[in-house]
């Protein structure tokens, strides 16, 4: 597929990459003051409010993360229905955080202002019917409530499962699959002059949630082989059904690191543990992202892997601004968004 055939749309990309924090002004920002930061962001006002800590840190991720999300509006507008569908899938793990939300809210009986303090405020296209959500007599009547519209899959897979086990983390981890899921479902309903370089970008998150999601359930959690490849999701690259179950039956981190395909084999060679392998894998998304929005011919592809981007951007910048909030050294800030790799050894605290 030519640019030419979608000139909208990339022109678009194009004008909204200029948003994108480049890889070489990290170091730069991670040196940069509070005021400094909020200046250069536009989040004085939200900074400067006389409002107690974990308010204004509430605050200014809710910002960044409406501006995401207006973007991501703005891109699905000249897209085919199959592609909007795809990039509104990804746009939805906002609305799941929500439902997760509400959903401990029913488990533990908490009360209705503490579960509003900590819900995001989304925009129209990707929001929940919270308030309906909200008068649910429970955790099944919620998940009934809502098995009608764009979260029917994910609600009526949680509800089967927590039918069956009543356990929240078994509710959660349905309600995770099942995002990822409904992302490859869609991603097959995309014309397929979009597919391969899809497939690319979406293969390299798929890999990087299977392969932490494997070692995380084996290792962390104590899961069994069997349990574990219950929870996992196939990769449309690397990490399919096939070679998930061949390394979730291995019994160490050490094999499995081995047995990987590559280049995964050799870009996770020598990793220390869980938070290394998730910084390197969240590296090769990054790369591939940028690749494709450079290089891309398809629209949605260079759509999707511009949000990836800009996701990963905000994020780091809430770590900035939350790491001057609660007063951090700025060690752990440069482990945090990636500037230094999670082994780094941090300074020991004055004597003085």
């Amino acid at each position: 597929m030519s640019r030419q055939r979608e000139p909208y749309l990339h022109t678009r990309i194009s004008a909204l990459t200029e948003r994108l924090i480049a890889p070489d002004e990290v170091a730069t920002l991670c040196g940069l003051s509070l005021s400094e930061l909020a200046q250069r962001f536009g989040l004085e006002r939200l900074l400067e409010e006389p409002h107690e800590r974990r308010a204004k840190s509430r605050s200014v991720k809710q910002a960044l993360i409406n501006t995401l999300l207006n973007e991501l509006r703005i891109l699905i507008r000249p897209m085919n229905a199959a592609e909007a569908g795809l990039i509104l899938a990804w746009g939805r793990k906002y609305a799941l955080f929500n439902l997760k939300t509400l959903l401990r809210g029913k488990l533990y009986a908490l009360n209705q202002d503490e579960i509003r303090a900590n819900l995001y405020e989304l925009p129209e296209h990707v929001r929940l019917p919270q308030q309906e959500l909200f008068q649910a007599e429970g955790v099944l009547e919620l998940l009934r409530k809502l098995e009608q519209g764009p979260y029917s899959l994910i609600a009526k897979q949680g509800r089967e499962v927590f039918e069956q086990k009543r356990e929240p983390f078994a509710l959660e981890a349905a309600l995770d699959q099942r995002y990822y899921l409904e992302m490859t479902r869609r991603l097959q309903q995309v014309p397929g002059s979009s597919q391969d370089e899809l497939k690319q970008l979406l293969g390299a998150v798929l890999d990087r949630v299977g392969l932490l999601w494997l070692l995380r359930f084996r290792f962390s959690y104590g899961l069994s082989p069997s349990e574990t490849f219950y929870q996992l999701v196939p990769s449309v690259r690397l990490l399919h059904r096939e070679r998930l179950l061949a390394l979730v039956n291995l019994d160490s981190f050490e094999e499995i690191i081995v047995a990987l395909p590559e280049p995964m084999k050799t870009d996770l060679a020598g990793s220390q543990g869980l938070i290394e392998v998730q910084q390197r894998l969240g590296g090769h998304v990054t790369r591939v992202s940028r690749r494709i929005l450079a290089n891309g011919q398809s629209g949605v592809a260079r759509a999707l892997a511009y949000l990836i981007l800009r996701e990963h951007g905000v994020l780091m910048l809430f770590s900035l601004v939350q790491g001057h909030l609660l007063g951090l050294p700025r060690e752990l800030v440069e482990i945090a968004v990636e500037a230094q790799p999670p082994n780094c050894p941090l300074p020991l605290p004055s004597a003085a």
